[in-house]
């Protein structure tokens, strides 16, 4: 049997509790993720509310300030610190939904390349190789282009780039496993193929998958919000990350903070992804335990 899979969860979440990268990177995500299903509940003002009166306000600890408005407003008078709020809910619905679609599909088709191998493997490694031939970002410009603007729209764009991170390491990893001896164990018993890939190969590869996929929900927020930035993602209506930074890039000599404070949270969550993903290799994999 695996080792994984014998192995009590309580002692693998112990680990992950032990890695300050996964710690600090799972709580800061855990934290925009809370600021993203209660915005409308937290935001102190409308995201779309304009007042002209108020535009280009600076942040609260800046002369010329006004009450009410912690980080100041943009070139409409909009809250920026309301359209941070809100703008997370785009940002973590592209990195949940777009992350593990592409995980799916790009673990399905690795473990069936590197399981079967022969014309499977062959079939899948060249389909694998002309995807990754084009640039990813143009290809996902591309793509939102001829599907049209909008939130499924980036969706399908992320999950048919990023397939093939996941496809290409799975492959790797499980033809790595089908050559230990418990998989030969298996086989001798007489277990079912498809047992033994989802039973036995599957837990041992599963470390390696959750550490990709924190790593490309990373990816994926940073591929939507240039996607906003080029007015390619949801409708500019909608608060988002990238949108604000295009807006910010306009009056940045005038009012610097609709500019940085976006890239800020940005920044933020995309290191806190990759950390996250740093932590949990360092807790799952066994060759670093050692």
């Amino acid at each position: 049997m695996a080792d994984l899979a014998q192995a009590p969860l309580p002692g693998t979440f112990s680990r992950i509790l032990r890695e300050p990268r996964a710690v600090a990177g799972g709580a800061f995500i855990l934290f925009v993720i809370f600021c993203a299903v209660f915005a409308p509940l937290i935001a102190p003002h409308d995201p779309l509310e304009q007042d002209l009166l108020l535009e280009k306000i600076p942040p609260a600890w800046q002369k010329g300030s006004e009450a009410g408005y912690l980080l100041g407003t943009d070139g409409l008078g909009r809250d920026l610190l309301s359209r941070l709020i809100h703008g997370a809910q785009v940002s973590m619905i592209v990195a949940f939904v777009a992350g593990t679609l592409a995980c799916l599909l790009g673990t399905i088709l690795g473990l069936l390349a590197g399981f079967f191998g022969g014309w499977v493997d062959a079939v899948i490694s060249r389909l694998v190789d002309i995807w990754m031939s084009f640039p990813p970002v143009l290809l996902s410009i591309l793509l939102v282009a001829v599907l049209g603007s909008g939130l499924h729209s980036v969706i399908v764009a992320i999950v048919v780039i990023d397939w093939t991170r996941f496809c290409r390491v799975v492959r790797t990893e499980t033809m790595a496993q089908t050559k230990l001896e418990y998989v030969d164990s298996a086989v001798t018993l007489g277990m079912p193929r498809a047992r033994i890939l989802i039973r036995e190969i599957l837990p041992n590869v599963l470390p390696v998958i959750l550490v990709l996929l924190s790593l490309e929900m990373g990816i994926a927020v940073i591929v939507e919000a240039i996607l906003s930035f080029v007015g390619l993602s949801v409708s500019t209506d909608t608060p988002t990350w990238g949108g604000m930074i295009a807006e910010g890039r306009e009056v940045i000599y005038h009012a610097w903070w609709v500019l940085v404070f976006p890239l800020i949270a940005l920044f933020l969550t995309v290191l806190a992804f990759n950390q996250l993903g740093d932590g949990l290799r360092n807790a799952l994999d066994p060759a670093l335990r050692r």
